[in-house]
């Protein structure tokens, strides 16, 4: 398990600075998930007839500290017409992360997966990657990383989702 767990981590740092942001459009069913939140736990089945952006980050990766202040300004646009962002960090120690959001708040929902069990099952590949999932459960797009040039696209892409 260790093993494991270490090269999962090592790969995302990896794959983090190596890669360029990447998005690609898929027309799979978003693998369902139970994870612990700040105050419960979220399951994404229960999010059926939404549509979600699911973004895995952790406390260490620089380009997570732009995406959170993207993710606030789309959930604050888009949340009353059916967006639901969860973010989930991969932090093992959940202490970090918690430090992570005093510096820089989250105004939407954050999950825990310190075993990186449900980034595997996203094929996790680098900091932070994201995820478009349309209202029937369906992965729309994927994406890697965050840059403001990136932007446009993956709000083009959520309100065309939104529309549908």
């Amino acid at each position: 398990m260790l093993k494991k767990t270490f090269s999962f981590y090592i790969k995302i740092v990896l794959l983090g600075f190596i890669l360029m942001p990447v998005a690609q459009a898929s027309d799979t069913m978003a693998p369902d998930f139970s994870l612990p939140t700040q105050s419960g736990k979220i399951d994404l089945s229960s999010l059926k007839n939404k549509v979600v952006y699911l973004d895995f980050w952790a406390s260490w990766c620089v380009p997570c500290r732009k995406s959170f202040p993207w993710m606030n300004e789309i959930n604050s646009r888009y949340a009353d017409k059916g967006l639901k962002i969860v973010a989930v960090n991969l932090d093992k120690d959940r202490e970090l992360a918690e430090k992570f959001l005093k510096k820089i708040p989250a105004d939407f929902t954050i999950a825990f997966d310190p075993e990186g069990d449900i980034a595997d099952k996203y094929n996790v590949q680098g900091m932070p990657s994201s995820y478009i999932i349309d209202r029937k459960g369906r992965v729309i797009k994927t994406h890697l990383g965050f840059r403001t040039e990136d932007v446009d696209e993956l709000e083009n892409t959520l309100q065309s989702v939104l529309e549908h």
